[in-house]
């Protein structure tokens, strides 16, 4: 279930298998925040290195880092024409930042990760060089063709009523198997009801101009302890997202749509970044999920149903893994990748 990214890489992963595999998708392939996204791809959790030292231990933060690392080089050979290796920026507000900066430069030095201070017309903060830019929509398609290539069934518009041991019932029929693979991020609560109390569902925000005639970002760039970022394509358009902890509660939805209050905020960073002659061109919403602890669910959730997601807005990186993990799961017993990137379960 899920036509994104993980569910991707979980059909993949059974292609290669040879295991027959039916994918569904409430909408379709990369309809949600799997190709609505900023496009980054960037190795690690979504808390800096620093942060998961501290909260999941040395052993752990390094093997998840290195884990992703390896996933997104394969990504990049796995579809290339969607991927450019272009290193990501993060870039400090004010003083405070930059000082959390260095702490996470040094943890990474520490643990023989590769980053760089950096200085420039950015700003100062951290260079990754090894980090790249993602077209999502693009790569999923491509993957979705491969699936069907390889003799996956994949359908569109299946609104999913119940999920049981061996069976999915939709409103226009049902599909028996030997498991269920639930790859949704957003909403994941809602598909899963167990999981309610933990992963919950937010609304992230994005716009875009028009071609600026000028560069403003070489790299992706991550700001204000990465609740705001932004990329320029080739073709010069400027993607820019984020601001959703200044839209309060209300971005704790399920809604895809923009709001007025976190759209605001975006143009007036677009003005900061591109000036005020930058136009507007698009401006569009996905819905995700998070985590208390900053870890995705990647596990078995009943007899026979495996699900994967809350990746805390780090999904294209981390989603390939999980959906590759569920396959492990449900076919092999275990998974090395579900046991290092699961969050905790209540006791």
């Amino acid at each position: 279930m899920g036509l994104g990214g993980s569910g991707l890489s979980a059909l993949t992963e059974l292609a290669r298998r040879g295991v027959p595999a039916v994918g569904i998708d409430e909408t379709g392939v990369a309809a949600g925040a799997a190709g609505r996204n900023g496009g980054f791809l960037l190795a690690g959790l979504a808390a800096f290195h620093h942060e998961a030292v501290g909260r999941f231990g040395r052993d752990r933060a390094v093997a998840c880092y290195r884990a992703t690392e390896a996933a997104l080089a394969e990504m990049a050979v796995e579809t290339p024409d969607a991927v450019r290796r272009t290193g990501s920026l993060r870039i400090a507000a004010d003083g405070a930042e930059l000082e959390d900066c260095d702490r996470q430069a040094s943890a990474m030095i520490a643990d023989g990760l590769t980053v760089e201070r950096y200085s420039g017309p950015e700003g100062e903060g951290l260079l990754v060089p090894d980090d790249a830019t993602l077209q999502p929509a693009e790569r999923c398609r491509e993957l979705a063709q491969r699936c069907l290539e390889a003799g996956a069934q994949l359908f569109q518009g299946a609104h999913v009523r119940e999920i049981s041991p061996g069976r999915v019932t939709c409103d226009t029929g049902g599909v028996v198997c030997r498991s269920v693979l639930v790859c949704v991020d957003g909403r994941l609560e809602q598909v899963v009801p167990s999981l309610a109390g933990i992963v919950r569902s937010a609304r992230l925000q994005m716009l875009a101009t028009e071609p600026l005639g000028r560069v403003v970002a070489e790299r992706p760039v991550y700001r204000r302890y990465g609740y705001d970022y932004f990329q320029q394509l080739p073709t010069g358009e400027l993607l820019l997202g984020g601001g959703r902890d200044l839209g309060g509660e209300g971005e704790w939805t399920t809604e895809a749509l923009p709001g007025p209050v976190v759209q605001s905020a975006l143009d007036r960073l677009t003005d900061e970044i591109a000036g005020r002659s930058a136009r507007v061109s698009h401006r569009w919403a996905g819905v995700v999920g998070f985590t208390a602890s900053g870890l995705p669910v990647v596990r078995q959730v009943g007899e026979g149903v495996f699900a994967a997601g809350g990746y805390c807005g780090t999904g294209n990186v981390i989603g390939r893994i999980a959906g590759r993990a569920l396959v492990e799961l449900a076919f092999d017993g275990s998974s090395e990748a579900a046991a290092l990137f699961d969050a905790p379960q209540a006791s």
